[in-house]
C-alpha cells in the first residue's frame, strides 16, 4: 500500500468513476489476473519495475496489503494499524509457489467480501478525508492492478488493462496528485511550479466517449489535475495502458508507441517528481 495521503483534493469532472461494487470486484479480478501472470515463473526473479523485490515479495506485499486494509474496514479502525508485514519483507524467506498463490487468492476475496459488507459509506479511518470503505475498495483495485503490472512484466510478459479500470486508476491518481498537502509530503515537487508549465496526456486508443485526456497544471501555487484536451506545454500521446505505466513510473515515456509532442524538459522533470508512494 502506498504511503497516507493528507486530506484534500476533489474528484476529476468527466465520467462517473467506477462505483464501489465495481471496485470491490476488480480486487478480486486483478488479483486473479495477477495470479495467472506469475503461474510458472520464478519467484525469485527480480522485479525490475520494483527493483528492491523479487516476484515472491512482491506478491506478499500485495497479500500483506489486502489483509492490512481488510482489518482496518472490518474493525472500523480510528487509526492506522502497524504495516510491517506488507513493508517488511526479507528475500530469502522460502516460498511454495501453490501455497502463495491460495494465500493470495484468499486475501483478495476476505478483502472484497469485508468491504462489501461494509458499503461505501461506512466509517473507518483513511488516510484522506472521506472516512469510508469507498476509499480502500478504488485504492485497493488500482493498488492491485499496478503490482499486475509490476508481476506481469517481471515474468516476460505483455501487460494489458481494462479500458474503464485504466482510465479509473489514472482518475485516481490524477486526484491524489492534486492533494495541496503533497506538496508537503514530498517538498521537491514545489520545484514543479512555474508559469506556462502544463502537461497533456491523450490516450489514443480511447475513444471521446471514455474521456481518456487529462491536463496537469503547474502554473499556480499547487498541482491542478482535470479532464479534457487543451494546449500544454508538452503533450504525451499514446495507448491508454502506456500511459498509466509512465504515469505510475513503471515504464519509460519513450518509445512502445508513446509520442511526445513540446518540451521534453519539462515530462522529464514532472517524471522525477511525481509520485505519492
Amino acid at each position: 500500500m502506498n504511503k497516507p495521503i493528507p486530506a484534500g483534493g476533489a474528484a476529476l469532472s468527466g465520467p462517473i468513476p467506477l462505483g464501489h461494487d465495481r471496485h470491490c470486484a476488480e480486487i478480486v479480478t486483478q488479483t486473479d489476473q495477477l495470479r495467472a501472470a506469475v503461474a510458472g515463473a520464478d519467484l525469485a526473479a527480480p522485479v525490475p519495475s520494483c527493483p528492491e523485490w523479487n516476484l515472491a515479495q512482491l506478491l506478499r506485499h500485495v497479500g500483506h496489503g489486502h489483509r492490512w486494509a481488510e482489518t482496518i474496514v472490518r474493525t472500523r479502525a480510528s487509526a492506522p494499524p502497524p504495516d510491517t508485514a506488507l513493508r517488511d519483507l526479507p528475500a530469502d524467506v522460502p516460498q511454495d509457489a501453490a501455497e502463495l498463490d491460495g494465500w493470495l487468492a484468499e486475501g483478495a476475496r476476505q478483502l472484497a467480501e469485508t468491504l462489501r459488507e461494509a458499503g461505501p459509506h461506512a466509517r473507518t479511518w483513511v488516510p484522506v478525508e472521506t472516512e469510508t470503505p469507498g476509499f480502500w475498495a478504488r485504492r485497493f483495485a488500482h493498488e492491485t492492478l499496478v503490482h499486475r503490472a509490476d508481476a506481469t512484466l517481471a515474468a516476460g510478459r505483455e501487460f494489458t488493462a481494462g479500458q474503464e479500470i485504466a482510465v479509473d486508476a489514472l482518475d485516481e491518481w490524477m486526484e491524489l496528485a492534486s492533494l495541496p498537502q503533497m506538496l508537503d509530503v514530498n517538498p521537491r515537487q514545489r520545484e514543479l511550479l512555474g508559469p506556462g508549465r502544463t502537461i497533456r496526456l491523450h490516450a489514443t486508443d480511447a475513444g471521446v466517449q471514455a474521456g481518456a485526456e487529462w491536463v496537469v497544471d503547474l502554473t499556480g501555487d499547487t498541482v491542478v489535475c482535470r479532464r479534457g484536451r487543451e494546449r500544454a506545454a508538452v503533450a504525451l500521446h499514446g495507448p491508454l495502458t502506456a500511459l498509466l505505466l509512465v504515469v505510475y513510473r513503471r515504464r519509460p515515456a519513450r518509445g512502445g508507441g508513446v509520442e511526445i509532442l513540446g518540451d521534453e524538459w519539462l515530462l522529464d522533470f514532472w517524471l522525477d517528481r511525481i509520485g505519492f508512494g
